[in-house]
Formats: C-alpha cells, sequence, structure tokens
C-alpha cells in the first residue's frame, strides 16, 4: 500500500495513505499518486481581505451540527450502527458457544469429583450469569468503539456532503479507498494510545492541580485530534507535502480546531455521532484558512515534505 511517512509528535513517524483511487461524487479528476507525487491543485476561493481570522470556530461548529439530518450522514451513521451490531452479533455467537462448551467442560469435572452434582449445578450457574455479565457489559463498552471505527471509514462521504451544501463551486475531490482510511485510523488510534501512556505519568503528577493536567491533556489530544482530522478533509484536495505545510503555517488554528474536535469525543452519547460534526467543523475551518490571502503563497512555497 502506498503511503506518505510523516512525523508524528515527538518526532515519531506513522503514515497516512496517500489521496487517490477512484473518485467519488461526480469528481471531475482522480489520481493515483504516488508518496510526495504533485497533485492537481484545485483552484483557491478568492481571498477575503476582511477576513483576519476566517469564519470563528463557534460559527463552524453550528454550521457542522446543523447539517445532521443531511441524508449523507444518517447514511453514514445508519451504515455504522449496522455494521457494528452485525460484528457483535457474530462475536456474541462465538463467545456464547465459546462459554457453553467452557461451562460444560467445568460441570462435567465438578460432577465427576461430587457425585450429588448440586454443587456442580450451582456454580455452573454462577459461571453461566458471570459469563453473560461480561459480554454484556464489555459490548456496551465497546461497542461505541467499533462503531466509530466503522464510521472512521466513511468520513470522506461527511466531507463531500459538506462541500456540496456549502462550498458548490469546489469542483469534485479526490477520495481515499477504504484500505488506506481504514490503516490511517488503525495507526491514529495506536498513536494516540501510545503517546497518552508516555504521558501518563504526567498526568498522574498534575492529578491534584485539576487546571494543569486538564490543560495538558486536552492540548495534547487537540493536537492529535486537529491534525488527523485537518489532513483527512485537506487531503483530498492537497498532495500530503503541501497538506503537512499548510498545517504548519496555521498550527494554532489547527490545533485549537483539535481541542474542540476532541471536546466533543469526551461527551456521552455525543461522542457517538462525535466524527460526523469533527469531519464537517474542520471542512468548515479548512476552507476558511483557504480563504486568507496568506493561503496562497502557503500553497504556493515549495513543499518541504
Amino acid at each position: 500500500m502506498a503511503g506518505t511517512c510523516r512525523p508524528g509528535p515527538g518526532g515519531a513517524e506513522y503514515s497516512r495513505g496517500q489521496a487517490g483511487g477512484k473518485p467519488g461524487h461526480g469528481a471531475s479528476y482522480g489520481v493515483s499518486a504516488a508518496p510526495n507525487q504533485a497533485l492537481p491543485q484545485p483552484p483557491l476561493p478568492r481571498a477575503d481581505a476582511t477576513a483576519k481570522h476566517g469564519p470563528g470556530m463557534l460559527s463552524a461548529l453550528i454550521k457542522a451540527a446543523a447539517q445532521i439530518t443531511d441524508p449523507a450522514f444518517r447514511r453514514v451513521l445508519l451504515i455504522s450502527v449496522a455494521a457494528s451490531a452485525a460484528v457483535f452479533a457474530v462475536l456474541w455467537l462465538l463467545a456464547w458457544w465459546g462459554l457453553s462448551w467452557t461451562g460444560e467442560t467445568l460441570s462435567d469435572w465438578l460432577a465427576a469429583r461430587e457425585p450429588g452434582g448440586f454443587w456442580s449445578e450451582i456454580l455452573g450457574w454462577i459461571f453461566g450469569a458471570a459469563a453473560f455479565a461480561s459480554i454484556l457489559i464489555a459490548t456496551l463498552l465497546l461497542f461505541p468503539a467499533v462503531m466509530v471505527l466503522v464510521m472512521s471509514m466513511l468520513l470522506d462521504e461527511i466531507a463531500a456532503a459538506v462541500e456540496r451544501r456549502h462550498y458548490p463551486d469546489q469542483g469534485a475531490a479526490r477520495r481515499q479507498p477504504w484500505g488506506e482510511m481504514l490503516w490511517s485510523a488503525l495507526v491514529f488510534a495506536a498513536v494516540t494510545v501510545a503517546l497518552n501512556l508516555i504521558v501518563l505519568p504526567l498526568y498522574l503528577l498534575l492529578l491534584f492541580v485539576p487546571p494543569l493536567n486538564l490543560f495538558v491533556f486536552y492540548l495534547l489530544n487537540g493536537y492529535l485530534f486537529g491534525r488527523e482530522y485537518f489532513e483527512l478533509v485537506a487531503v483530498r484536495r492537497y498532495a500530503m507535502p503541501t497538506v503537512a505545510q499548510i498545517r504548519r503555517a496555521f498550527r494554532g488554528r489547527v490545533m485549537l480546531a483539535g481541542v474542540v474536535v476532541f471536546a466533543l469525543m469526551t461527551i456521552p452519547l455525543v461522542n457517538l455521532v462525535a466524527p460526523l460534526v469533527a469531519t464537517a467543523f474542520m471542512v468548515h475551518v479548512f476552507e476558511g484558512l483557504r480563504r486568507r490571502q496568506k493561503f496562497a503563497a502557503v500553497v504556493a512555497a515549495p513543499a518541504r515534505g
């Protein structure tokens, strides 16, 4: 799989597949690009000299949330729920079969040592109840994570829906294949978990300084989520080296947007649809940056890779 290595936080490197493959939604161009290969650059929207900071974060978030009833959003949500339910149905059947076999084996072992069978029946019942409770709890805890993972492979459709409604003059964008998006989501999850584990001692050290530990927690994850969602949106329009250059030029705004995205991920129930809203929100942030006068100079400058 072709991919573009990019430096992660702390100098670590992780890769995102280069955008390419089949065009979607009536794409006017769809190219399979090798890593770091220059891609056709989309026309820039007219810069707004009065927009020093682009649309506000709150305005972008409100626009994103207002589109949650869009058919494309509903479709992605329903597919995610259905796929997650199918995965867990299979896992339930496998777990039930495995636990039933284990329970019968345990009952036979106890019956061989206690001819009366009273305690074997009691212990068998306890084992069955504990196994059922364990499966149920695991499902409740893991279902949202699996649902979000499935959803992450469909976020390109969300970005396209936002562009169709709010930026119809953009023209079609490139579309990443599912495999590359899945790989990117898995690597991002691994990097996020790894870096939070590395910083865990600092979290514990600052446990009794609530404002400071929350600041570090949201700052780190805001950087990670801002980077991931910004690149997910921007790579539809630009090659990865150019995307990295844009992100560095507007790092403060990208990180602030990432903090907003991460905050959505931490709200119960909201986190089930947070990837949809976060993607739409980041499209608005990205388009706001494209309308800045500084943006054209950033894109035109030689990419540093």
